[in-house]
């Protein structure tokens, strides 16, 4: 009886698991392996993650509070500001954090701005 229950519990979960990759392809932020590494349960392709949070209401949850050797360990490498695109340090320049300290997430157009080395800020460079 008890491995009749457990066979049932593994087939049911196998199938959730089995709708939630169909429903919620990548790079969906819904989708299963975007999910468990923001909690830090699986890796994933850095790049992808980080394109992904574009879409995430939630990715500040991911940066904010933390310092450059957490985020550097979550992301595997931050930009410093001469690292960046002509593009991304345009927009540096000519935005509201124009004089504060600032890193970038990998390639991506996310900055991240910082006091007293912690994450304060989580900012989509989009359009400048």
């Amino acid at each position: 009886m008890a491995r009749r229950i457990v066979g049932i519990f593994l087939a049911v979960s196998a199938a959730f698991v089995l709708a939630w990759v169909v429903t919620y392809p990548s790079p969906d932020p819904k989708n299963i392996e975007y999910v468990c590494w923001k909690a830090g349960l699986c890796r994933m392709n850095l790049d992808t993650a980080a394109d992904t949070m574009v879409g995430d209401a939630g990715s500040d949850k991911i940066v904010l509070g933390k310092t450059k050797e957490q985020l550097e360990k979550k992301f595997g490498y931050l930009l410093a500001l001469d690292a960046a695109s002509p593009y991304l340090r345009s927009c540096y320049h000519n935005s509201y954090w124009h004089d504060r300290s600032v890193l970038f997430i990998r390639q991506s157009p996310w900055m991240i701005v910082f006091d007293n080395d912690k994450a304060v800020n989580l900012v989509l460079i989009k359009g400048c």
